[in-house]
């Protein structure tokens, strides 16, 4: 089965309304052409180099999203290209985003990053954290970005009880938020959580986005 053949089925499992980001880092850009040309337009990659010479090669429609580690040092590269940022996982990343977003005279937005998982080597705000962190002041003091939601991974178990409720712990800090210092705020809208292997559960826990890409591209190449 090939990528378009993939991708349609998936569509066809994915409810309405739940966006779907093609995982497409370190895949090579003929498989990401037969998505786009299923119909797919919102991509995902994890490496700035990556990002920019895909986005050169890709059609000017395709919404980038830059869903791995962001290091400060890669902000000015990507942000040309950059529709939606899913890792904002510190107060400075964040203000270094929005200081590059206004030097360039655009608005970007983002989504930031929660830790819920067993492992200890993922980046992101504790749910705790976020909820001190997302002050009136804060949002208020950015000019060029839009806090458009979370984003979350579950812990890469088996245990499925421990997968849900680590989903949960993300759709509830994106409903406390929404319902305090987001209330007024129309554009906090996206809760991006699920990939290829737990999609499903994450769609049941509330996720309005997932990110696949092993379902979509097969196995990557590296």
């Amino acid at each position: 089965m090939g990528v378009r053949d993939r991708l349609l089925k998936l569509r066809g499992s994915v409810p309405e309304g739940v966006e779907l980001v093609a995982v497409s880092k370190f895949h090579p850009l003929e498989s990401l052409r037969e998505a786009y040309d299923a119909g797919q337009r919102a991509f995902g990659e994890s490496r700035a180099n990556e990002l920019c010479a895909k986005a050169v090669a890709m059609p000017e429609d395709v919404r980038w999203h830059f869903i791995g580690h962001l290091q400060t040092n890669k902000v000015r590269q990507i942000m040309p290209h950059v529709s939606l940022i899913h890792s904002i996982d510190s107060e400075r990343l964040l203000r270094l985003v929005d200081s590059e977003a206004g030097r360039l005279g655009r608005k970007v937005s983002v989504l930031m990053q929660l830790h819920v998982a067993r492992e200890e080597t993922k980046f992101g705000f504790t749910p705790e954290e976020l909820l001190t962190v997302m002050t009136p002041d804060m949002i208020n003091g950015l000019g060029n970005t839009e806090i458009a939601g979370v984003m979350g991974m579950a812990s890469n178990v088996d245990d499925e009880r421990r997968v849900r409720e680590d989903f949960r712990r993300i759709r509830s800090t994106f409903d406390s938020l929404k319902e305090g210092v987001f209330r007024d705020c129309p554009g906090f809208s996206i809760v991006s959580m699920g990939m290829s292997h737990d999609w499903r559960i994450a769609v049941e826990e509330g996720a309005g986005m997932i990110r696949v890409g092993t379902a979509i591209f097969g196995e990557r190449e590296y």
